[in-house]
């Protein structure tokens, strides 16, 4: 039975007034058991940290019975350790451990998600392909996919390649633009092999540029990888030489921490990891860092920063 104004003009009381607007599908904004607004962020992602002598077992484990008929991505998704969350990393991101074995393929596709991986080993002749073109993938090697470029993967060496993939498809779900498709020929053909893509940057250009950045702490170096990498996406690889520090305040950023080369500690809101080469941690908004080497090590930081930036949103967030 339809709700009539008469109706609201004939309640007698508040709870028929609740009563009322619940049946025309309309909340109340001042009686809700939880307000809309609050004056800082909330801390609903907590740090969490994933080792790579793990991930990498577990996908050997995985290499024997998943082929990549099976699945689009032979992959692991770090999921953020948070109650009920089965995908995103920190809220805007999702990282991912990912192998293709020797002589596998990964077949081509596209999606309005930004994408980018950083290689943790590989033999010769892996690559992944993006427009066409095969681009040389090597230990340390960061490479973009950005979105809805076309992308697949060939592994035409005698070794198995693994690498970690970062998305911002958390995003993506969030605001709803979601368009995948697969290319019309499986794995796009490619025979140009282009070292010098915009879309690689390669561990020996990044060890020498961060060689002469300037310190911004004793011992600490850091760079940024394109201006933003993409749209939503910021890269930045900070160099702490043996036994130095850096302290990161909170802000309403969130970011994946990626262990390139290297071996310490790491104090996220207060809880105490210690990193390898090729561990990941999440690093959400609001949560204060300390980072601390114990061997001269590279951290690559994917971050949200361009997105917070277009929309005025990035912001120092109070100690609490």
């Amino acid at each position: 039975m339809a709700v009539t104004a008469q109706a609201f003009n004939a309640a007698a009381s508040m709870q028929e007034l609740y009563e009322l607007l619940a049946a025309c599908g309309i909340q109340n904004g001042w009686n809700k058991p939880e307000p809309s607004l609050w004056p800082l962020p909330k801390k609903d992602f907590p740090p969490a940290h994933w080792s790579w002598n793990i991930g990498r077992a577990a996908l050997d484990a995985a290499g024997r019975f998943v082929n990549t008929e099976l699945a689009e991505r032979r992959n692991l998704i770090l999921a953020n350790p948070v109650p009920g969350n089965t995908y995103p990393t920190v809220r805007t991101l999702v990282a991912a451990y990912q192998m293709v074995k020797a002589g596998e393929v990964a077949r081509s596709h596209r999606h309005t998600a930004n994408a980018l991986r950083l290689v943790l080993d590989t033999g010769a002749d892996a690559y992944t392909i993006v427009d066409g073109k095969k681009i040389p993938m090597e230990a340390g090697d960061v490479l973009l996919t950005p979105n809805w470029r076309w992308h697949g993967h060939a592994n035409e060496g005698p070794a198995d390649a693994y690498w970690m993939d970062f998305l911002d498809i958390p995003t993506v779900h969030l605001l709803g633009p979601m368009f995948f498709e697969h290319h019309p020929d499986a794995l796009e053909q490619a025979t140009e092999i282009d070292a010098n893509s915009p879309c690689r940057f390669s561990w020996r250009d990044t060890v020498a540029h961060l060689a002469h950045a300037p310190e911004t702490a004793p011992g600490v170096r850091e760079i940024e990888l394109g201006s933003p990498a993409l749209a939503t996406i910021a890269l930045h690889v900070t160099r702490l030489e043996a036994g130095a520090s850096m302290s990161v305040e909170p802000t309403t950023m969130s970011a994946i921490c990626a262990i390139m080369q290297g071996a310490g500690e790491a104090i996220i809101d207060g809880q105490t990891f210690a990193f390898a080469r090729g561990d990941a941690l999440a690093a959400p908004s609001s949560c204060a860092q300390t980072w601390t080497a114990s061997e001269e090590s590279y951290i690559l930081r994917v971050s949200d920063k361009p997105l917070l930036e277009r929309l005025d949103w990035l912001r120092p967030v109070p100690a609490r």
